[in-house]
């Protein structure tokens, strides 16, 4: 049951940091866009402000939060000798990235509504 674990943790691992990795891209294409004057960092801004980048903006959260408690389990399966319990740790690490995404995802998610009223 390992390999199973160990897959979803390698597959979630990649694919947050491709997510963050784009993410850090657009955020360098709108902040870059300040030198094009404020009439073309507003048109920019603008586009990020739609709410399917609202919930975008969640998604975001959730790899963040995901990438750095994986990165932290990682760091305790490598330093220390926990070889019996990496399927719990894995399982740790995606519940409390859960938690913290929903705990961090309803306010980002009230806001957009507020947003839209």
């Amino acid at each position: 049951m390992y390999k199973t674990t160990g897959f979803i943790s390698f597959f979630l691992r990649r694919l947050t940091g491709i997510a963050l990795v784009l993410y850090l891209f657009m955020h360098l294409w709108v902040i870059g866009s300040a030198t094009g004057g404020p009439e073309v960092f507003n048109a920019r801004l603008n586009a990020v402000q739609t709410p399917i980048f609202k919930l975008l903006e969640i998604a975001l959260l959730a790899a963040v939060v995901y990438h750095a408690f994986d990165g932290i389990r990682l760091l305790i399966v490598h330093y220390f000798d926990v070889t019996d319990y990496r399927k719990s740790l894995f399982y740790a690490a995606f519940v409390v990235a859960a938690i913290l995404t929903v705990a961090g995802g309803i306010p980002l998610f009230l806001f957009m509504l507020e947003g839209a009223g």
